[in-house]
C-alpha cells in the first residue's frame, strides 16, 4: 500500500460520507483543512450495503484505507425511534460489526466511530462524562439505537485488548447544519423545526412545536464537529471515547432553539406548543471537560450564527434537501 499511496500517507475512508457530518468533513477538508499526505474517500449506501458483511469487506478491499471515519448508521428522530427500536438495533449492530471487522481484517491503522449522547443512562447525574456510558439503561424511547451505539465502545475495547487495534469513538451532542435530514416526521428536532418554519412562512400559518419546548439540548454545528473529527483522527490516541460538545453553559431549550430559527427566517406568525406530543428525554447535559483539556482554545461557531447559516442553506437548497 505504501508504494501506491506514498510512505506515511493516509487513505481515509468515510462511511456515511454523504450525510450531515460526512458532507461537513468533505467541506472542511476542501476548504483548506486537508493535508497533502491525506487522500479522502467519501462513500454512501450506494457504494455498499454495510449491513452485508461481504459487500463491506469488498468496499475495504477496493479502497484499501489506512484510516476510517465511521459515520454510517440508521438514524432518526424521537418518533421514528419509538416506532422502530428493533430495526435500529439490528441494522446498526450489523453495520458496526461489519465495518470494524473489515477494518481489522484489512489492517486499518485507526478507526474513529461516531456515537451519540443518547447512549448515556436515562437515570444519571449531570453533567454526563465519558466514564458513565455503561452505568445504566438508556432512555426507553430509543433503546435499540442507543445500545447498538454503546456496543461500538465495547467492540473497540475488544479489538484493542485482543489485537492492539487503535479503534476509538467520539460522542457528539445534537448535530445540525447543511445537508441534514429536514424530514418533519422522522428527522431530528432542529432540522424538523427549520422545515416547519419554512412551510409556515410559505402558507402564513402558525408554527406548531411538538412537546412543551422545555427539554434542553447542547447543539453542535456540523462544521465545528468536522474540524474536531480531523483532530481526533490525527491526534487523539485514546481508545476511550471523547465527548465533542459545546459547553454546559451553551445548552438551550427547544423553545429557545425554535425562537432562533424564527428570527433567522424572519417568521412573523404565532408559535403553538402541542403538548400532546412526547418531549423525550428532558435533558442530557454533557461535559466537554476532556475535550477542553486537549483543546482549551477551540472556538465554536455561536449558536445563532450557525442556525442562520443552516436556515440560509435550507432555503437556498429546498428543492434538493433531504426532507
Amino acid at each position: 500500500m505504501s508504494e501506491v499511496a506514498g510512505l506515511g500517507s493516509k487513505r481515509i475512508l468515510v462511511t456515511g460520507g454523504t450525510g450531515l457530518v460526512g458532507r461537513a468533513i468533505e467541506k472542511v477538508v476542501a476548504d483548506g483543512e486537508g493535508r497533502p499526505d491525506e487522500e479522502w474517500i467519501f462513500v454512501s449506501s450506494r457504494d455498499a450495503d454495510l449491513t452485508n458483511a461481504a459487500e463491506t469487506k469488498a468496499l475495504f478491499e477496493k479502497h484499501k484505507p489506512t484510516h476510517v471515519i465511521h459515520l454510517a448508521a440508521m438514524v432518526g428522530g424521537l418518533f421514528k425511534n419509538i416506532r422502530y427500536n428493533l430495526d435500529f438495533w439490528r441494522r446498526n449492530i450489523h453495520i458496526n460489526d461489519n465495518v470494524l471487522h473489515s477494518a481489522y481484517e484489512t489492517g486499518v491503522e485507526k478507526v474513529v466511530s461516531c456515537l451519540s449522547t443518547c447512549i448515556f443512562p436515562d437515570k444519571t447525574t449531570y453533567p454526563i462524562n465519558e466514564s458513565m456510558i455503561h452505568n445504566g439503561p438508556p432512555h426507553s424511547s430509543n433503546f435499540g439505537y442507543s445500545y447498538a451505539k454503546r456496543m461500538i465502545d465495547i467492540q473497540n475495547r475488544g479489538y484493542f485488548e485482543q489485537h492492539g487495534c487503535r479503534f476509538t469513538a467520539v460522542i457528539p451532542t445534537n448535530v445540525f447544519g447543511p445537508h441534514d435530514n429536514f424530514n418533519i416526521e422522522d428527522g431530528h428536532v432542529l432540522p424538523g423545526l427549520i422545515h416547519k418554519v419554512y412551510l409556515a412562512k410559505q402558507t402564513g400559518s402558525a408554527l406548531t412545536i411538538w412537546g412543551t419546548g422545555k427539554p434542553r439540548r447542547q447543539f453542535i454545528y456540523s462544521l465545528d464537529l468536522a474540524r474536531l473529527f480531523l483532530w481526533v483522527l490525527r491526534e487523539y490516541d485514546e481508545v476511550e471515547p471523547i465527548i465533542l460538545s459545546v459547553g454546559e453553559e451553551d445548552e438551550v431549550s427547544i423553545k429557545e432553539a425554535a425562537e432562533a430559527i424564527v428570527e433567522a427566517m424572519d417568521f412573523r406568525g404565532e408559535l403553538v406548543f402541542d403538548t400532546t406530543k412526547a418531549d423525550g428525554q428532558f435533558k442530557k447535559t454533557a461535559s466537554n471537560a476532556k475535550l477542553r483539556h486537549y483543546l482549551p482554545s477551540f472556538q465554536f461557531t455561536p449558536f445563532r450564527q450557525a442556525v442562520k447559516e443552516t436556515c440560509a442553506w435550507f432555503s437556498a437548497n429546498y428543492a434538493d434537501a433531504r426532507k
